[in-house]
This record gives structure tokens, sequence and C-alpha cells, in this order.
């Protein structure tokens, strides 16, 4: 197939029923994967020497007691690296101690780059450092200072801190501009190839807080490396770390493609998007600890389904099909799959399986009976967010197939569910077992602002990208065209607002995660992964859709390549 882009076309099946075609890609990484093999002598060894460090750290830590400065330092390292999970613990009492220190840490700081990185530092960890403390880096004219311009570092800093503003934080509002402005051009003192000026071409594209954590991960172990007052330890730590995470991936990935290719996806569904590879990628950045590893395999496999099932509602089927399929799906039984065309049988078997199988695997590995109407109920909120994600898929096939263009008020509620991210939090948290009580899952339902703006994002950021891809071939109206033809703006208009709204919503993220929580910042942080990663993969380009070339460059960089 030529690279020049999709081949939009009308296909006759063997029914003789005009179906769509959008001619997606083939797999990118074929049976890659399911051949791949790891030296499990090698990796015992990795993992020793991985614990020794560990403990190295943790003790530099622990003397670090009465530096905070030093421990603040140590600890954005340990978060760059990739490294924090080891010791999440130890990392949130030390930041817990520094906040309710009575000797404010920042009255001791006078310099920009370290004061917005403890800001930064404290912000992520859920703790609300005061925008204030950046005051006195302003003029008397309330702008910032003019000799800051100079301050590379210290620009980089702030302009990394201002990522986690919230609303109605006009100060960080401004940081952000002026950050931006000063950081975008180049500046004599910094060669092309040192690590800052690395750094900052780098969060230029792709701010700290808004990066897939392995991502950021591989990014500062190669800018560590070329520091001069690196820690070599750490160094060695992260490298042999992240090799042996990869590992681990590379195992879950052979276990999902010899799942995948027993379902024959090119062959039984070949109008589909065969991305499992993609898939997964996307949920190692919802949570790539060896310890998610059931839920992360669980997640991967809904995503994959749902895929198809997007694809089904987007391009394959008929209106009468679809609404047939719809019922099917509120019904969730098996016997019910007769009614469906082979394609359908297909899709919908292998949905149910998977649920089933998630439900054994959560008696037999979590200890949660599925007789026990107080435990059980994790895998009855994830069919029911299926099913909510499948009747929203059926009312915008109803508005394709009657030609309407929504208002935005009648568009965005549906959108916002046929986005997926209400479904994929739900089900993020099913494999996350006992930690997770039921009022989460009504809370998410709920959809307060944290869970409406991660959705928000990806809603919006898809349709930027995709839009066009998805006019040519017949698609309901994405928020840029409602928008269009509600405000009669034009089309650079429309995506100016609809990135507005997308700022908005990292605001409002950003302030879901701010202490005193509903619930605990494990299950917040699946909610702010996704949005990282549709932030990752939806950025300029539909990443997911068309997988040839960064998404294709992301994996190799996770799952192919060790770090040397």
């Amino acid at each position: 197939m030529s690279s020049g882009g999709p081949i939009f076309c009308c296909t006759h099946t063997a029914d003789d029923i005009v179906r769509k075609s959008a001619n997606y890609h083939p797999s990118v990484w074929g049976d890659y994967f399911l051949n791949c093999t790891s030296d499990e002598v090698a990796l015992r060894t990795c993992a020793e020497e991985v614990e020794k460090l560990k403990e190295e750290v943790k003790k530099t830590l622990k003397e670090a007691k009465n530096e905070p400065l030093t421990q603040i330092n140590l600890i954005d390292t340990l978060q760059r690296l990739g490294l924090e999970y080891h010791i999440e613990i130890e990392i949130e009492e030390v930041i817990k101690d520094l906040y309710h220190d009575d000797n404010n840490v920042f009255q001791n700081i006078d310099d920009l780059y370290t004061t917005a990185m403890y800001f930064r530092v404290l912000r992520q960890q859920g703790y609300n450092a005061p925008c204030d403390v950046f005051n006195k880096f302003k003029d008397e004219k309330g702008t910032f200072k003019s000799e800051l311009v100079g301050d590379t570092k210290g620009l980089l800093s702030l302009y990394e801190a201002a990522h986690l503003r919230v609303p109605g934080e006009d100060i960080l509002d401004d940081a952000f501009t002026f950050t931006t402005t000063y950081l975008s051009t180049p500046t004599k003192d910094l060669s092309c190839s040192s690590p800052l000026q690395r750094q900052v071409e780098y969060a230029l594209k792709q701010p700290l807080s808004r990066d897939m954590p392995r991502l950021k991960a591989w990014n500062y172990i190669f800018f560590y490396q070329d520091m001069e007052e690196k820690n070599s330890s750490l160094e060695k730590l992260a490298k042999l770390d992240f090799n042996l995470v990869q590992s681990w991936h590379r195992k879950e990935l052979r276990g999902l493609s010899k799942w995948w290719k027993d379902l024959d996806v090119p062959s039984n569904l070949p109008f589909v998007r065969d991305r499992l590879v993609e898939c997964y990628f996307w949920n190692v950045g919802v949570y790539f600890e060896p310890c998610y590893s059931l839920p992360r395999i669980f997640l991967t496999k809904v995503m994959l389904l749902t895929s198809i099932i997007d694809d089904i509602y987007d391009v394959y089927g008929t209106l009468e099909e679809l609404i047939t399929f719809t019922d099917v799906f509120e019904r969730w039984d098996i016997t019910a799959s007769y009614e469906l065309p082979e394609y359908m049988k297909i899709c919908y078997r292998a949905v149910l399986d998977v649920y089933d199988e998630m439900e054994e695997l959560m008696s037999s590995e979590l200890g949660i009976p599925t007789c026990n109407e107080n435990q059980s109920y994790h895998m009855h909120y994830a069919k029911e967010a299926m099913k909510q994600l499948v009747r929203a898929y059926l009312v915008e096939a109803k508005w394709f197939h009657k030609g309407y263009t929504p208002k935005m008020e009648e568009y965005l509620p549906n959108a916002l569910v046929t986005a997926g991210y209400y479904k994929l939090t739900i089900t993020s948290f099913v494999g996350m077992g006992k930690m997770v009580p039921k009022e989460a899952y009504e809370w998410v339902l709920s959809k307060p602002n944290f869970i409406r703006a991660s959705a928000v994002i990806c809603r919006l950021m898809d349709d930027l990208v995709s839009h066009k891809f998805e006019q040519e071939r017949g698609h309901v109206a994405s928020a840029v065209e409602c928008y269009m033809n509600q405000y009669g703006a034009s089309e650079k208009e429309a995506k100016d607002e609809l990135n507005k709204q997308i700022e908005e919503a990292w605001k409002d993220l950003n302030k879901g995660i701010l202490k005193p929580t509903p619930f605990p910042m494990p299950l917040l942080m699946r909610v702010f992964n996704l949005s990282r990663m549709i932030n990752i993969l939806h950025k300029h380009e539909d990443g997911y859709t068309h997988s040839t070339k960064k998404t294709k460059r992301y994996i190799t960089m996770l799952f192919v390549n060790p770090i040397s």
C-alpha cells in the first residue's frame, strides 16, 4: 500500500451490501513479539543488582533528612528517571514532612530554578504549593523580571511548573507565556548538543507533566548520562531498571500476541485497525509497573476489542445491524450472538470471553470471589460501561445516517462517552482489585470535573487530528464541524477554541489531584495517565490509526531496544 495515505472506498460484500472501507494500513509489527525470547539468567542477575542499588537510594534519601533541597533534587531525579515507583512510600513521607514543616522551605530559596522545581514536585505529589511564591520574580510592573531571560535552566523549570496550574492562577498563565516565548528562541550560551538545550527542545514538544512516564524515563536517562553532576549509581540503576521492566513488557506482549493471533483479526475482520502493539503501548502509559500486569493485560484486550467495535459502528456495519448489535450488548448473553452476522459474532463472543476470563482471574489472582456481591461489583461496572459506550456509538451512527450535524451542546455529552475514556477509566480500575471501592466506580459514572476533563482532552484532541480523515471517508460530524456549523466559524477559529478548551481541561485535571482527594492517588493516576497518552498519540496526528511513524518509533524505544 502507498504510504501517501488511506484510500476511501465502498465495497460490495458477499451479502451484496455496500459497505464503507477506510483501508487502514496493516499491523506494523506482525508476529514480531510472538517470537521474542529473553535470557532468564541475565534477568535474574539484573533484578538482584536493581534491588541492591535501590537500597542505596533509600539510604541516600534518608541520610539527607536535614537537607531539604538535597532531598527534593534527588526525588525530582528519581521521578524523571522512572525510579519513583520503587520508593513511593519513602518519597511521600519526605514530601509530606517538607510541606507541613513550619520552616517553609520556599523562604530559604532565592533562585528561580529551585523554587519552580520544588513547586512542581509538591504539586505532582498532590500538595497545593502556593503560586504566589513566584511573585518575587516579578518587577514593579507585574511582569517577570528581564534578567530571568538569560537563566535558561530557571526558565525551563518555571515552564514545567506552569503546566501544573489550576483554574484562576493568572501568574502561572503569565509564566507559561513568558517561558514559552524565550525558550523558543535559541540562545548563544548553549550549544545545540548540550544536555540542557536538548531538554529545552524536548520540553517544548512534551512537557513533563503531560509526558508518558516510560518515554519520560527513556529520554531523561540519555540527558542524565551526559550531565556533569550526575550520580553514576543512579544512572546505572535507571538503565538496569528500564531494561528489566522492558523485558517484563515484552513477555506480556508475547502472551497477548498469541491471544490476538488466535482471533486471526486480519482474516476474520479485515476492515478493522490491527493495532495490538499500539494498544499495549497505550496501556503501558496508563500503568507500566510490573505489579499492574493483570489490569494492564485486561485493559489492553478491552481496548483492542473496543477499537474493533468502534470500526464496526464507524465503518462497516449497516444501521440495521448496529441496532441489533447494541441490543445484544444490552443483554450480555452468549446465546444472543446467534442474531448477529458472522463478523459481529466474532467480536461479541471475544468480548464476553475476555470479561469472563477476567472475572475468573480476579477470583484466582486477587482473591475476589465472584459469588460475593459485596466484592464482585468490579465486573458489573465494567460491563455497564461497555453498554453505555455502544449506546453512544449508536447515537452517532444514527446522526451519520440522517446527515445530521448537532449543536455542540448536543454533540459533546455523547461524544465524551464515545471518546471511550469513561469506559477505559472504569476498566483500568477493575484489575486493581480491593483498593477500588464501589464508590470509585459510582464517582466515575457521576462524571465529576476531574473525570470529564480527561474525556474532554481525549475527545477534542482526537477530533482535531482526525476530522479531515474521517469526513473524507464518511463519518459523523466532529467537534470541529459542529462548532463551525453552529457559530459560522472558520476551521482555524474552531480549532483555536477547542484548543483553549483542552488547556482548561488540563487545569481541571491538575486541580483534581490536589489533596484532599476523594480516592487514593493510584486511582487518580490512571485517569491522569490516560490523558497523557492521548497527548502522546494524538498531538498533531492520529498516531493510533496511522502508526507507522512516531508511534512505531516510540514502541521501538520502549519494547525493542534495551538501553546500553
